[in-house]
C-alpha cells in the first residue's frame, strides 16, 4: 500500500517537472528576443521608384529601431541590395539573402522578379513584401509567401475601365511592355472591360528596351486603327519616350485621348516641376495615382521629407510619391508582424533544405539556403496586421489585397495638373474624397458616377468622339440583297457587280455624307438573283466577318439584334394583313350599321332604365309622373325615348331627378352626335368591305395565306402566333400576291398576305382592288446593321436623325415609293361602326349616378316614413313584416302633399284632445286609424 502510494507521488512529481519545464520554454520565448533580425531589401536604388523607396525605408528602420515599444528592444538589421535595373541581379542578390538567415524581404521592385523569386520564397518560406511589384497574378494562391503592401493592379484597370464606360466609349488601344507586368495588366483590363460591355480593339506590345524606331513602328500601327482611346502601360522610364514619339506622330492631338498608368503621376511627383519641353508631351493625358487619406501621419511624414532626402540620399532632393509612402508603411507592416511573431512564441530557427542538400559541392553553393522554420507564422502574423501608417488604414482582405483601394484622377494641364475626381472600388468615380463615402451604402449606380470638366490633347473640353475611321487602305465590305422583288427599295444596276439603287441605298448614302470623316466601302451583293434572300441570314453574316455591315430593307427584330447593332430605324414597318375588298352600298337599312348591335342593345336598356329612375324620384312631387298605371308607363317610355331628340315635355322638379337627367342628357348628347358623324361618312363616303377583319379572323379559319418569301414574317407566324406552316404559301413577286389574292382560298389563292406595311403600301398603290385590313400588329422598322458595339452605327444613327429633320428622309420617300394610282380610295379598310368599348366609360358615369339618386331617395323615404308614422298604433295587419312593407309602399306611393296634409291634420287632433281623458284618446285614435285604412284602400285601388 506504501508503495503504490509512492510510485503515484512520482508521477505527480514528473507531471509538474514537465509542465514546468514547457513554462519554462514558453516564458523564454516569449521574453526572450533575439537583439536584431536580419531582413533583406532588393530593388534598384537609381531608379525613379528606387531612390524614393530607399530614402523612405531607412527612415522607417531608424523610425521602428528608436522607438522600443514596436519590437522590445530587437532592431532591425536591413541590408539593402542594389539590382542596377537587371531582373537577373535581382533573382541573383534574392538567393543570396536566402543564405544568411533573413526572415523576410522587402521587395522585388518588379514584376518580373517576383515571379520567380516567388517560387524560392515558397519553397524556403520567406516572406517578400513588395511595393511596386503589383502585377494582378502575383495575388494568386501560387505565390503564398509573395504579400503586396501596395494597391493591387488589378482595381488600377478597374479605375481605367470606369472612366472609359463614364464617357461613354466602348473600344480601346492598349500599348504596354511585353513582360509580367505589361501583360497581365492589361489581362486585368480586359476583364474589366469586358464586365461593362467594353474591349479592347488593339493590343500593340513593345519590348522594355524599344528604341525610338521601334516605338515609332508600334504607335504607327496604333494610329492606322480605328480607336483614338490609348491605355500606356508601361513604366517611368520609356513611358515618357513614347508620348514624345506620338506627339511627333501628331497623336497628342484633337481626337485623342491617353490614359496612363501610375507612371506618369509618379514622374510628377518625385521631378516636379519638370522642364516646360517635357511638360509639353504630357498635355491633356489623363493618369491615375493611388489614393492616400490626407491624415496628420501622412502630413507629418511628408513634412519630414526634405531632411530625409538630404540625410538619406545620394541623388540630392527629389519630390514623394505614393510609392514613397507605401514602402515606408512595408517596413512598419514588417515590425508589427515580427513583434506579433514573438508574442506568439516564434523563435527564429533555419534548417537545411531535404531537396537542396544533393546539390552541395557546386559552386553556386545552393545547399547553404535554409528554411525559415517559422515562417509561416511570421506570413500569417503578416497578414493579420491591423494598424494605421501614412497611407491610412492598413489590413489584408483574404484574397491578400490592402482594403480600402483608391485611385486619384489627375489631369496635366499647363505645367502642372489638376485633379478631376477620384476612383474607389466602394463607390466607383466620384469628385469627393472616398473616406467620406465609406459611412454611406455603396452607390454605383451611373447617375451617381462623377468627374470634373477635363481638358483633353488639343486643349479642348469637348469630349472626343474616340474613334476615327481606319485609314489602312481597307474598305468597309457591306453586304447588301440581292432583290428580284420591290426593287424600288433596293436593287443592282444592270450590268455591274457593285453598283446598287434605290430607297434604301439612297438613305445609305445620304447618311454616310453627313459624317465628320470618310468612310471608304464597297457593296457585295448577297442572293442568288432569282428569290429574295434571307436577311437573317445576311445579318448572320457579319458575325462570321463575311461582311462590315449590311444595307437594305433589312427589318430589326429581336433575334438579329442578338447578332448585330442597328442603326436607328429609317422606316417604320410592321407587318400588317392585306385582303380582297369589296365596295360596300347603302341600302334602307344603312341607318342600323353606325352602332354595333351592342351599342344598340346596352343604349335602348339605359333608355328604359333612366325613364323607370325619372319616374320613381318624381313620382310623389310631379303630376306628370302620376295617374292610372297604364297612363305612366306610357309616360315613362314616353320620356326615356324623347330624350334622344331632346324633345321630352315633362318636367323634373326633384333635384335628383334633374341630377339624372343632366347625366343622362350628356351621354346622349355624346352618342347623337357620334351616331350622326358615323351615319353621315357611311352615306356620303365609298366603304369598303371584307371578311377578313384582321389577324384575328386568319388565325380563325384555316385559310391559306400568303408571305413574302425570305422575310422574317414566316417564321413569326409559325413560332409566335402558331399558325401551322402548311397554311403558309410564299411569293415573290407583286404580281404573284395580285393572283393569289383574286384566285382566294377555293381556286388555289390565299385568303390574305401577311407582309412589311412598306412593302404592301407600294404594292397597294396600284392595285385598288385590296387593301390593309385590321391593325398592324407587330411594330418594327427597318435599319442598317453593323457588327456588334460598332461605333459607326451610332454615328449612322445620328445621321439618319438629321435626315428626317431636315426633311431628307421625307423626300427620298416620296421619290421612290409614292404613287398615285389608288389615292383617292385609300390603302387601308377604314371601319365606322361604333363600339360599346368607345362608350362604356358615359354609361358606367351614367349608371352611378342613377344608383346614387336612388340609394339617397330611399334613405329619404324610409326617415320620412319613421317620422310620419312612428306613433302609429299597430294593427294586426300592419304589426307584421309584409303589412308593414305594403304600408311602406302606401306611403312611397302617396303624393307627397297628401302626406305633410295628413301629417298636420293628425298634429292638430293631437293637440286638442291632449286634455280628454284616457278613454276617450284611445277612441279618437282608433278613428284615425279607421280613416287612414279606408283612405288607404281608396289609394291602392286608384292611383292618384
Amino acid at each position: 500500500m506504501q508503495a503504490g502510494a509512492n510510485m503515484m507521488w512520482l508521477a505527480v512529481l514528473l507531471v509538474l517537472q514537465s509542465g514546468l519545464w514547457s513554462f519554462g520554454g514558453a516564458a523564454t520565448n516569449a521574453s526572450t528576443r533575439p537583439e536584431s533580425v536580419n531582413i533583406g531589401g532588393v530593388f534598384s536604388v537609381n531608379t525613379l521608384i528606387g531612390k524614393v523607396a530607399r530614402v523612405a525605408i531607412l527612415a522607417a528602420i531608424e523610425d521602428v529601431n528608436t522607438d522600443p515599444s514596436v519590437l522590445g528592444g530587437t532592431k532591425l538589421n536591413l541590408t539593402i541590395q542594389d539590382t542596377n535595373y537587371s531582373g537577373f541581379l535581382g533573382i541573383v542578390e534574392a538567393l543570396q539573402f536566402m543564405e544568411s538567415d533573413t526572415v523576410a524581404i522587402i521587395g522585388p521592385q518588379t514584376s518580373v522578379t517576383a515571379h520567380v523569386i516567388s517560387h524560392i520564397a515558397s519553397e524556403l518560406q520567406v516572406s517578400l513584401l513588395s511595393f511596386s511589384a503589383t502585377d494582378p497574378t502575383l495575388s494568386a494562391l501560387q505565390f503564398p509567401y509573395f504579400i503586396m503592401t501596395a494597391q493591387n493592379d488589378l482595381f488600377q484597370m478597374a479605375a481605367v475601365a470606369a472612366m472609359v464606360d463614364f464617357y461613354g466609349w466602348r473600344e480601346v488601344t492598349a500599348i504596354y511592355v511585353d513582360d509580367d507586368h505589361g501583360r497581365n495588366g492589361i489581362a486585368a483590363l480586359a476583364d474589366k472591360l469586358s464586365e461593362r460591355r467594353c474591349k479592347i480593339s488593339y493590343k500593340a506590345p513593345m519590348s522594355l528596351e524599344a528604341t525610338r524606331d521601334d516605338m515609332t513602328d508600334v504607335l504607327v500601327k496604333v494610329a492606322l486603327m480605328e480607336s483614338r482611346i490609348i491605355v500606356l502601360h508601361t513604366y517611368s522610364t520609356p513611358g515618357p519616350h513614347v508620348l514624345e514619339v506620338a506627339k511627333n506622330l501628331g497623336m497628342m492631338g484633337n481626337g485623342y485621348v491617353w490614359i496612363t498608368t501610375n507612371w506618369l503621376s509618379t514622374i510628377l511627383d518625385t521631378s516636379s516641376p519638370l522642364p516646360s519641353d517635357e511638360m509639353e508631351r504630357y498635355q491633356g493625358v489623363l493618369s491615375l495615382r493611388p489614393y492616400t487619406p490626407d491624415t496628420g501621419l501622412k502630413r507629418k511624414f511628408v513634412s519630414r521629407w526634405s531632411n530625409l532626402t538630404s540625410t538619406f540620399s545620394t541623388n540630392g532632393t527629389f519630390g514623394l510619391s505614393t510609392y514613397g509612402l507605401y514602402a515606408y508603411d512595408t517596413v512598419w507592416i514588417l515590425a508589427r508582424a515580427i513583434n506579433a511573431f514573438f508574442d506568439q512564441g516564434g523563435v527564429i530557427s533555419f534548417s537545411n533544405d531535404s531537396k537542396l542538400t544533393g546539390l552541395s559541392g557546386g559552386k553556386l553553393h545552393l545547399d547553404a539556403m535554409s528554411i525559415f522554420n517559422r515562417g509561416k507564422l511570421l506570413r500569417d502574423s503578416i497578414l493579420q496586421v491591423d494598424t494605421t501608417g501614412v497611407t491610412g488604414p492598413i489590413r489584408f482582405t483574404p484574397d491578400k489585397n490592402l482594403i480600402h483601394p483608391a485611385y486619384e484622377i489627375i489631369n496635366v494641364v499647363g505645367s502642372g495638373y489638376r485633379k478631376i475626381g477620384y476612383w474607389s472600388n466602394y463607390s466607383g468615380l466620384t469628385v469627393v474624397p472616398p473616406e467620406t463615402l465609406y459611412s454611406r451604402p455603396p452607390n454605383r449606380s451611373s447617375s451617381s458616377q462623377q468627374l470634373h470638366p477635363v481638358i483633353w490633347p488639343g486643349e479642348t473640353t469637348q469630349k472626343p468622339r474616340g474613334w476615327v475611321f481606319p485609314d489602312n487602305g481597307m474598305h468597309l465590305k457591306i453586304g447588301v440583297p440581292k432583290r428580284v422583288s420591290f426593287r424600288e427599295f433596293v436593287s443592282q444596276a444592270e450590268g455591274t457587280a457593285d453598283m446598287f439603287t434605290g430607297y434604301c441605298i439612297d438613305v445609305f448614302t445620304a447618311a454616310l455624307n453627313l459624317l465628320p470623316y470618310a468612310v471608304p466601302y464597297k457593296f457585295i451583293p448577297f442572293g442568288d438573283g432569282h428569290s429574295n434572300p434571307s436577311d437573317t441570314e445576311l445579318v448572320r453574316l457579319i458575325t462570321t466577318g463575311t461582311f462590315d455591315a449590311a444595307v437594305g430593307d433589312i427589318a430589326i427584330t429581336t433575334n438579329r439584334t442578338r447578332m448585330a447593332d442597328f442603326t436607328q430605324p429609317y422606316i417604320e414597318s410592321g407587318l400588317v394583313v392585306v385582303a380582297p375588298v369589296r365596295k360596300l352600298d347603302s341600302n334602307a337599312w344603312a341607318f342600323f350599321r353606325p352602332f354595333t348591335w351592342k351599342l344598340w342593345c346596352v343604349t335602348a336598356l339605359f333608355f328604359l332604365i333612366v325613364g323607370a329612375v325619372v319616374w320613381i324620384l318624381e313620382h310623389r312631387l310631379n303630376d306628370d309622373f302620376r295617374g292610372p298605371l297604364r297612363r305612366q308607363i306610357v309616360t315613362m317610355l314616353w320620356f326615356s325615348f324623347s330624350t334622344w331628340f331632346f324633345a321630352h315635355k315633362e318636367n323634373t322638379v326633384s333635384m335628383l331627378g334633374r341630377f339624372v337627367l343632366i347625366m343622362w342628357l350628356f351621354v346622349v348628347l355624346i352618342i347623337n352626335s357620334s351616331y350622326t358623324a358615323s351615319l353621315t361618312s357611311i352615306l356620303t363616303v365609298q366603304q369598303l368591305s371584307s371578311p377578313i377583319k384582321g389577324i384575328e379572323t386568319l388565325l380563325l379559319s384555316n385559310d391559306p395565306i400568303g408571305y413574302q418569301q425570305g422575310s422574317f414574317a414566316r417564321n413569326y407566324l409559325i413560332e409566335e402566333l402558331s399558325i401551322h406552316e402548311s397554311r403558309l404559301v410564299p411569293l415573290i413577286m407583286p404580281e404573284d400576291y395580285a393572283k393569289a389574292l383574286k384566285d382566294g382560298p377555293h381556286k388555289g389563292g390565299v385568303a390574305a398576305v401577311i407582309d412589311e406595311r412598306a412593302y404592301l403600301e407600294l404594292f397597294l398603290s396600284t392595285q385598288c382592288e385590296f387593301s390593309i385590313v385590321g391593325q398592324e400588329f407587330t411594330k418594327n422598322g427597318w435599319g442598317f446593321a453593323f457588327p456588334r458595339d460598332s461605333p459607326l452605327a451610332v454615328d449612322m444613327s445620328t445621321a439618319i436623325l438629321k435626315l428626317s429633320e431636315n426633311g431628307d428622309l421625307q423626300r427620298m420617300h416620296d421619290k421612290w415609293l409614292m404613287r398615285s394610282a389608288c389615292t383617292s380610295q385609300g390603302t387601308k379598310l377604314t371601319l365606322d361602326r361604333l363600339h360599346l368599348k368607345s362608350f362604356w366609360g358615359l354609361f358606367v358615369l351614367c349608371g352611378s349616378a342613377c344608383f346614387l339618386a336612388l340609394f339617397i331617395y330611399f334613405l329619404m323615404m324610409v326617415h320620412q316614413f319613421s317620422q310620419h308614422y312612428s306613433e302609429e298604433p299597430e294593427s294586426a295587419a300592419s304589426s307584421s313584416r309584409s303589412g308593414r312593407l305594403r304600408t311602406f309602399l302606401s306611403f312611397i306611393d302617396e303624393k307627397e302633399e297628401t302626406v305633410k296634409s295628413r301629417s298636420k291634420r293628425r298634429q292638430l287632433e293631437r293637440a286638442s284632445n291632449r286634455s280628454t281623458d284616457d278613454d276617450g284618446s284611445l277612441n279618437d285614435s282608433k278613428r284615425r286609424h279607421i280613416e287612414y285604412s279606408s283612405n288607404n284602400n281608396f289609394t291602392s285601388g286608384n292611383l292618384v
